[in-house]
């Protein structure tokens, strides 16, 4: 199999999921108007989602061995594509139920892909491989950026999700194609224990390494979907962007996520390392933050794009690096399971950071007071991330 068709496969799988879960976000200001609800809450719908991957990244190391990478990949969009059927039903409770089913789908991806990429990548090319196949998620974000706010001009929001619903299905029969080559190494007899839903952390929590790279991701993901779930409302309440507007300037982070996620991956690989490289990337995230709190609706566009690139480069870009060195660090035929338990950190920071993020705003009154709070975990990890001695790579037993 070539080494291209493995990353074209999982970046296209990987955006499809990130575009099902942002979905709802960015039409929050419509949904939340249709609904009476407050468009703040769209926090508790990210913190759903998330615990349900957290559920899902937890088991993803047995259930990717059993099943296979592509399987478990399909299996993720087809629960994406039901969490989305279920979300247009103008129902809180429904809606909530789908929000969970999504976080069901999303989470066994990247353990998944991770399996597959780490049995196909040259060990010098990690960090690149990985942050490309990782672009799959702000190309996502893209997709809903652009197209939902367009889509809800000349259908309704419900309609729209059923759209992306059906999307998702296309993407899981297409995926099939590449399941006999793929999935050959599955353990279809694999036993799965209850302590197959703690031995992830187990291995995590003991390696000090992938520990730090764990607690940085939980605070590198507060700030990443904080950005991506309130840009939109905080564009289109606080400085009067219309929908489309605002809709174009999250797709300009994504845009920003995507350069910085390949060009990190450059550097990680051939100067800095991942520690040092998340660290800079932390700095950058601290200094992004504050500037985003302090945009104002009189400032040219071009400032406003400069802002929003250095952001989405830094806060959207850091992932590719990380799972690189989780994989890396990983030992060997093990990269889902430790993706899957640094994972955990990860859509931990997403279920208490949205929420934490829109509580801030509405006791302030405006979204600029959830935008300068996230400048403190970005500087904790640059701390910690400049404290980690780069120990070599774990032994491969």
């Amino acid at each position: 199999m070539s080494n291209w068709l493995p990353l074209i496969a999982t970046l296209f799988i990987q955006a499809m999921v990130a575009m099902a879960l942002l979905t709802l976000p960015v039409m929050a200001p419509v949904a939340a108007k249709a609904l009476d609800i407050s468009p703040a809450l769209v926090g508790f719908y990210i913190a759903i989602t998330y615990a349900g991957a957290m559920l899902a990244s937890l088991s993803s190391g047995t259930t990717v061995s059993r099943l296979g990478p592509i399987r478990v990949s399909q299996w993720g969009l087809l629960l994406c594509a039901l969490g989305l059927s279920l979300c247009a039903v103008p129902y809180l409770p429904v809606i909530a139920l789908g929000a969970f089913l999504i976080g069901l789908g999303y989470g066994p991806i990247t353990p998944a892909s991770s399996q597959i990429l780490a049995r196909t990548t040259p060990p010098d090319q990690m960090a690149l491989v990985f942050s490309i196949k990782q672009t799959g998620v702000p190309v996502g974000a893209m997709m809903a950026g652009a197209l939902v706010p367009t889509m809800m001009l000349n259908i309704d929001w419900q309609m729209s999700l059923l759209v992306v619903a059906l999307a998702c299905l296309i993407s899981a029969a297409l995926a099939q194609l590449m399941r006999q080559s793929t999935d050959d190494q599955r353990q279809p007899g694999l036993p799965f224990e209850m302590g197959t839903l703690t031995r992830p952390i187990r291995m995590v929590l003991g390696h000090r390494n992938l520990a730090t790279m764990a607690t940085c991701s939980f605070m590198f993901s507060i700030v990443q979907l904080s950005l991506t779930t309130y840009l939109v409302t905080y564009l289109h309440k606080d400085l009067s962007y219309g929908m489309v507007s605002a809709g174009l300037l999250l797709s300009v982070t994504q845009f920003g996520g995507i350069g910085g996620r390949i060009a990190w991956g450059v550097v990680s690989d051939r100067w800095l390392g991942a520690p040092k490289t998340l660290a800079l990337l932390a700095c950058i995230m601290a200094l992004s933050a504050l500037v985003t709190a302090l945009l104002l609706p009189t400032l040219p566009l071009w400032g406003i794009w400069i802002t929003l690139i250095a952001f989405g480069a830094s806060a959207i870009g850091w992932n590719g690096v990380y799972l690189a060195e989780v994989a890396r660090q990983a030992p060997a035929g093990k990269a889902s399971m430790a993706t899957g338990g640094t994972l955990t950190f990860t859509f931990l920071g997403a279920v208490v950071g949205s929420p934490i993020f829109g509580m801030l705003s509405s006791l302030f009154g405006t979204y600029q007071a959830g935008f300068l709070a996230l400048a403190l975990p970005s500087c904790v990890c640059a701390w910690m991330l400049m404290s980690l001695k780069n120990k070599p790579t774990l032994s491969h037993e």
